[in-house]
């Protein structure tokens, strides 16, 4: 099953994907300015009954007039059969729409990552048909924000950094950088990307070292939904809180979709609920997977 720390670490291309141009450049790799981003359907499935379908996927439109697809994957685990999905993603993407589609990959620990990273060989070794190369962002090339200031002019790549390094030494010293640089933005921002790190960060150490740091000062965390986000346990609260963050982003909530959503007692559904609030364009894809 989809964890929320997997939804988050995919959702924040669509908070923000120009996250995606400014990690690559970082490592040499030129993509073009983005000046606009549309929001496709990930379900990839076709006439046969297996399903496929990716995390998110992204039509860019760059500043050279030259579009790509940008399909994320999030990735928590080695997966043998992971490598065959992937080129038959990019397969399809690029028969369906005739752009190219590039893949990323997002991961949280670097033996993860270096797996993902390899080139994928479609056919005998003598003759390959087709290659797959996937883009891959974890903890070995991500940079690591512990500067509050570098992280205050950059939230989304800083909210990245914290999720993308949540199991590594340098996560205490990026959370903090991070607490630090929420301070200085209004209190919706805040709230979205605050979550999205607890999110993302799933059931790591570095998760309850995030809450502490939330814990310390919540002068700029004052709204009533965000009280209601930072309670433990309480998933009325969390419950309540996905129907407000759908009705305030102007989503309609049917009575079925609210009475689902209150209905429901676990939290990790809740929070998986949640952080595809924040992008959902209609209520009912909050159970997609359900």
């Amino acid at each position: 099953m989809v964890n929320s720390s997997h939804e988050a670490m995919h959702r924040i291309f669509q908070e923000d994907p120009g996250i995606f141009t400014r990690t690559f450049r970082t490592l040499g790799i030129p993509f073009p300015d983005t000046v606009a981003v549309s929001v496709l359907t990930t379900d990839l499935t076709e006439t046969q009954p297996l399903e496929r379908r990716l995390d998110t996927l992204l039509r860019v439109e760059t500043a050279d007039g030259r579009p790509y697809l940008l399909a994320v994957e999030s990735q928590g685990r080695k997966d043998p059969a992971k490598p065959s999905s992937w080129t038959y993603y990019l397969a399809h993407l690029n028969a369906k729409y005739g752009i190219d589609p590039v893949l990323v990959v997002v991961c949280q620990d670097e033996p993860t990552a270096r797996w993902a990273a390899r080139p994928i060989h479609v056919g005998p070794p003598e003759w390959p048909s087709l290659t797959a190369r996937p883009l891959v962002l974890g903890p070995h090339n991500v940079p690591a924000v512990t500067d509050p200031s570098v992280a205050a002019r950059d939230l989304p790549l800083a909210t990245f950094s914290a999720i993308t390094h949540g199991k590594d030494v340098n996560a205490p010293a990026i959370l903090e950088a991070l607490a630090t640089a929420l301070k200085t933005v209004d209190e919706d921002t805040a709230l979205v990307f605050g979550e999205l790190t607890e999110l993302g960060l799933g059931t790591t150490p570095a998760a309850q070292i995030w809450r502490d740091l939330m814990a310390i000062d919540l002068s700029f965390f004052r709204s009533e939904t965000s009280q209601r986000l930072r309670a433990e346990g309480k998933a009325e609260g969390k419950a309540e809180a996905v129907v407000q963050v759908l009705e305030q982003r102007g989503i309609t909530v049917t009575d079925s979709v609210r009475a689902r959503i209150n209905g429901c007692a676990d939290a990790d559904t809740l929070a998986r609920w949640l952080a595809r609030a924040l992008a959902a364009e209609r209520a009912e894809e909050l159970f997609v997977d359900a």
